[in-house]
């Protein structure tokens, strides 16, 4: 359930303590693990390191990302490709048809000279 409206945003105030004071383009990576803190018009330019289980994110704030979570822009999961045997024989297939075009090429402009 999403929090409630009386209540305002959750900005959380330790986050808001390290921005404070500070101006956005000199400041290094400011580390948080606060994921479930709500990006404020304070922290626009400001670059955090948001901690996603296992390491820091860098995330550059910008003025489209006010009113959403820190959390958002750091993900949890890695995705990998998806596909198997089939998937790599036609990267395989592909890559083969790169280099023979690009051979033919080289061979066209050679017969010119």
């Amino acid at each position: 359930m999403t929090r409630s409206a009386l209540k305002g945003p959750y900005v959380d105030p330790r986050v808001m303590k390290k921005i404070e004071g500070k101006k956005p383009g000199t400041t290094g990576v400011i580390k948080t693990w606060s994921r479930a803190c709500q990006i404020a018009p304070e922290m626009i330019g400001f670059t955090f390191g948001v901690h996603n289980g296992k390491d820091h994110v860098e995330v550059f704030v910008t003025e489209d990302m006010i009113g959403h979570r820190l959390g958002e822009f750091s993900l949890t999961r890695k995705f990998t490709k998806h596909g198997g045997k089939m998937q790599k024989d036609l990267e395989v297939k592909k890559k083969e048809a790169e280099v023979a075009a690009a051979k033919s090429a080289k061979s066209a402009t050679e017969t010119k000279k």
